[in-house]
């Protein structure tokens, strides 16, 4: 692995690649954030944007979510991955936040983890983003990147990965940098064509520089 200087480093050029970066999924309070954070487990945030574009106008409270059938749900949310798990999740969630939090989102981590389908990463989105609350999630796009640039190890879990990248950025800058990284591996550092060619951080990247060598010799072949 890096340094955590040299780690520190690197997310600094990130940051002035992506500046603005900022949340992607569109809501209007914490529990719409809440329910598109839900949704976009192994979907992606334009997808979960669509389809909350109508799912939001439908339901405006959890109590809106558990006076219909699961089925109606289901066909609202066809359209996105695990719809059947993920309309169930919602059902639960809707009736813990009315039965144990008076029908609002709670402010602390332990009582997000409680709720159906809401992980360490949804909460740590909701704290940050709803919030403001110094949080640092850790998606497939901060998890990748955090491992190609040599910031964690291949064999890390999610929650090493948390750890070591709160461990390496101030406090207050958690829930910037977490949207810097997610921007830097969505737009540029992309899971099946990162952008080495062009990629700042090249000559510190042990795995662009792996890529490049790989692609020059695929050229070589060729010719």
């Amino acid at each position: 692995m890096v340094s955590k200087k040299k780690a520190l480093e690197m997310i600094d050029v990130i940051a002035d690649m992506f500046p603005d970066a900022e949340c992607e999924l569109k809501h209007d309070n914490p529990f719409e954030l809440t329910i598109a954070v839900l949704l976009s487990a192994q979907c992606t945030d334009n997808l979960v944007n669509k389809v909350t574009r109508s799912l939001f106008k439908k339901y405006k409270t959890p109590e809106d979510y558990l006076k219909v059938d699961i089925e109606e749900l289901q066909n609202d949310i066809k359209s996105i991955g695990l719809y059947r798990n993920k309309a169930k999740n919602i059902k639960k969630l809707c009736q813990s936040l009315l039965d144990q939090y008076g029908g609002q989102v709670p402010h602390t981590h332990k009582d997000l983890e409680s709720l159906s389908g809401v992980g360490r990463k949804t909460a740590n989105v909701v704290m940050s983003v709803a919030f403001d609350e110094p949080s640092l999630a850790v998606d497939t796009h901060v998890e990748r990147v955090s491992k190609r640039l040599g910031i964690n190890k291949w064999k890390d879990n999610v929650k090493q990965v948390e750890e070591r990248l709160c461990d390496i950025i101030p406090k207050e800058r958690w829930s910037k940098s977490h949207h810097q990284l997610i921007f830097f591996g969505r737009y540029h550092c992309i899971a099946r064509k990162p952008k080495c060619d062009i990629c700042p951080l090249l000559e510190d990247c042990r795995e662009g520089q792996k890529r490049m060598k790989a692609m020059k010799k695929e050229v070589g072949t060729n010719d």
